[in-house]
């Protein structure tokens, strides 16, 4: 058994629930964080299914990553308790859905919040500790629309794109010190992201948006296309590979739909890819 020891926030369902399984069956002992604790249900569930032993390589902790300031003394907690951290997988994360001009400053920043002010002081907290061990792996889980954007969904699109770069620099600032910095770009799965942990803008929920048409056909093309979403396992077993890669690359596109629309944007003109994705969409 690895004696290493795994952080992975945004634990209660998806990508991270399933993360903490794959760690705690690949020998880690894994931290995992929730907003809100009590909905642990679902991950105590996959863990019995998967191993009843399991449990016992898992804890669970409140972490709220918009909660700025616990930040710093939940992660000292962690390594006090347990020494070190060799894995943090920033995994926390919803979307907001809306048309750029439907969504509400408050409601952008709220996504901001999030996806990518909420890393931020998750990794900087951690840092110390991997920077004293020369060792350890950020794994920050993006989304193949940080690195393409779609419509509808811009707010999610800017957060992804802004954890894109932050990433890019911090490889290359913590490469000679022995940390690894990781992103994981996953294309459609079949998580909450878009069901349960979906916030729409209250201006296209209210009736009064110009876009409540082109809303409409909007959801139902998600509806239409939802049956073909891939298993989320494959993103949390690439997670885990990661993990226990001593030499991983920056990027990771998980699923096929992220490898062929990236590979086909790079041969695309713009002004034929926009009009695709217009049509595929259904917002035009």
């Amino acid at each position: 058994m690895s004696n290493k020891v795994a952080v992975v926030t945004g634990s209660s369902s998806g990508f991270g629930l399933l993360t903490v399984v794959e760690l705690a069956k690949a020998g880690f002992f894994v931290v995992a964080t929730m907003r809100q604790p009590e909905r642990r249900t679902r991950l105590d569930q996959a863990l019995a299914a998967a191993n009843p032993e399991l449990s016992s390589r898992v804890e669970v902790r409140q972490l709220d990553v918009t909660a700025f300031d616990s930040i710093p003394g939940i992660v000292a907690d962690i390594v006090r308790d347990h020494g070190r951290i060799d894995v943090l997988v920033n995994n926390a994360g919803f979307a907001v859905g809306g048309f750029a001009e439907d969504v509400q400053l408050d409601e952008l920043r709220l996504q901001m919040d999030t996806n990518f002010f909420g890393q931020v002081p998750v990794t900087k907290a951690v840092l110390p500790t991997m920077r004293a061990q020369r060792s350890g792996h950020v794994i920050i889980v993006s989304s193949i629309l940080g690195l393409m954007s779609q419509p509808v969904v811009s707010s999610y699109c800017a957060s992804k794109h802004a954890l894109e770069g932050w990433a890019e620099s911090l490889r290359i600032e913590m490469r000679s010190l022995g940390v690894k910095v990781v992103l994981v770009e996953p294309g459609a799965y079949a998580t909450d992201i878009w069901t349960r942990n979906v916030v729409i803008s209250r201006v296209a929920t209210s009736g009064e948006s110009p876009n409540s048409e082109r809303n409409r056909r909007f959801v139902q093309g998600v509806k239409e296309q939802s049956s073909r979403h891939a298993d989320p396992l494959e993103v949390a077993r690439l997670i885990t590979r990661i993990a226990q890669d001593p030499k991983p690359r920056l990027r990771y596109l998980a699923g096929r739909d992220a490898k062929m629309g990236h590979f086909l944007r790079a041969l695309i003109p713009w002004n034929t890819w926009e009009g695709m994705i217009e049509k595929r969409m259904k917002v035009g």
